[in-house]
């Protein structure tokens, strides 16, 4: 009564003393099993049903329910992982590097997804970066096979002019590595020798693993940045050639572009260290691959598992073939009779009409059941075109189309200039010629302003008898001849 009368404002109660856990007894041992947990697999710790079943089996607890034991264990999981790095801070520091100019870059592929030739594909970027003054070379491939890891490597080379005088980072990428040895030493492919001897530099395999991404951490940024600023949304394009060379004029442009915490550009850095870069050789590196396929009976050879076309008159020879990152060259000696882009997913084909032309002209009724021409909603734009493309035999012989006396008039234009006009594919042709129209994506093909090429009629019994049979001999002629019989 006294306190009262004296402060109108009561005073704060006292707080009772916490009540103690059901988990007293147990709580070392709980901490005992999330310390194993912090040196072993993050796919391999203890769950909460894991530590009850273990209280229950090594301890004979069972007072703690699941909510009591799930709330000590998320609460003393960071506790512990705090507690454990406090006496090691100082190993994730890191220390400020200063690259000499002209001595060192770093390589790494980034995955990117387009939209090639109307459809959504996941190809790669490669990026080169020069240490010292950040200068980047990027180009997009459809793998990231060993011809496309050269072949960007030989791009770079001649857009910076030169190669780096000591070494150059690189992941344990396989293309390169065939096997991690003990620290730094690695097993490195054939070709990959090969190649590095061909322009004189060493390689420089960071640790495997995410420690190993941190010692080349320049362009493990610059590949996510130039993502991120120039491939998003995803870019449409009609083939990876035309894309690289958008690629080639932005990396020209960002030349006038400052690294973070540096005064002057990337490009007026990089004239201070293009002089000291190493000279390129004479000839450059020739990144193809040599395959001899035969070409078998439906005109096409196997390469890699996909399936690409060649001229008929090929079928059951031996061809040599060329590699390439985006592409596939077909030769016949010297000479170049097929070129493909290069297919990713196995079984899959390309084929150009043009082959398979020779083919059609004994077999006209093939056109109409094969693959191109049953090819979903392009079918009826195809059989369109192929009136205009290899002759209107569908409009003028009055058959049904698809019919197989109509499918003649596919083969009605000469080969070598349905070769000149058309691809198989639907892609537009280089040229135009009076007397071939061309197949259209957008339209169905117009009339020609010509008269369409028309098969010559096939011979008779009279045009094919020679021409001694029917002569006439004189009387005198007679009379010797049939004296002689």
């Amino acid at each position: 009564m006294a306190k009262a009368l004296t402060c109108p404002v009561p005073a704060k109660r006292k707080k009772p003393p916490p009540r103690k856990s059901v988990l007293e007894p147990v709580k070392g041992f709980i901490d005992a099993m999330l310390r194993e947990d912090l040196d072993t697999w993050k796919k391999q710790k203890h769950t909460i049903a894991r530590v009850l079943e273990r209280l229950a089996s090594e301890h004979d607890f069972e007072l703690a329910a699941y909510s009591t034991v799930r709330d000590y264990v998320a609460k003393r999981r960071s506790e512990l992982a705090l507690e454990a790095r406090q006496g090691r801070r100082h190993l994730e520091g890191t220390v400020p590097q200063e690259k000499r100019p002209g001595e060192e870059a770093e390589v790494d592929f980034a995955d990117v997804w387009l939209d090639l030739a109307g459809q959504r594909r996941k190809c790669v970027l490669l990026t080169l970066r020069m240490s010292y003054s950040g200068k980047a070379i990027h180009r997009v491939y459809a793998t990231a096979s060993q011809e496309a890891f050269l072949e960007g490597h030989v791009e770079a080379f001649r857009a910076l002019g030169g190669v780096p005088t000591v070494h150059i980072r690189y992941d344990n990428l396989k293309p390169a590595v065939k096997q991690v040895l003990f620290g730094r030493s690695r097993t490195e492919t054939t070709r990959w020798v090969s190649f590095r001897s061909w322009y004189g530099y060493s390689a420089f395999y960071c640790a495997p693993g995410e420690e190993g991404a941190h010692e080349k951490g320049g362009v493990e940024h610059e590949g996510g940045r130039f993502r991120r600023k120039h491939l998003v949304p995803a870019v449409a394009v009609d083939s990876l050639a035309e894309l690289n060379e958008r690629l080639a004029a932005i990396d020209a442009a960002e030349d006038s572009r400052h690294v973070h915490g540096r005064p002057t550009s990337i490009g007026f850095d990089f004239e201070q260290e293009r002089p000291l870069l190493a000279p390129l050789p004479a000839d450059e590196y020739d990144t193809g691959i040599d395959l001899t396929p035969v070409v078998h009976r439906n005109g096409r050879v196997t390469v890699r598992q996909c399936h690409y076309s060649v001229p008929a008159k090929f079928i059951g020879m031996k061809v040599r073939v060329k590699l390439r990152a985006n592409e596939v060259w077909v030769f016949d000696g010297r000479r170049v009779i097929a070129r493909h882009p290069r297919l990713t997913r196995r079984y899959t084909y390309h084929d150009v009409l043009d082959h398979y032309l020779e083919i059609l002209l004994v077999k006209p009724g093939a056109f109409r059941r094969s693959r191109r021409a049953r090819a979903g909603p392009r079918r009826r734009r195809l059989h369109q075109g192929s009136r205009g493309v290899l002759g209107r035999g569908q409009e003028e012989g009055g058959q049904q189309r698809g019919h197989p006396d109509a499918d003649r008039g596919v083969v009605a234009a000469p080969p070598d200039a349905a070769r000149r006009g058309h691809h198989w594919d639907g892609h537009r042709p280089q040229g135009r010629l009076g007397q071939v129209q061309t197949l259209s994506r957008s339209r169905p093909a117009r009339r020609s302003r010509t008269a369409a090429w028309k098969m010559p009629a096939p011979p008779t019994a009279a045009s094919m008898t020679p021409p001694w049979a029917t002569r006439t001999l004189p009387s005198r002629a007679r009379t010797v001849a049939r004296g002689r019989r």
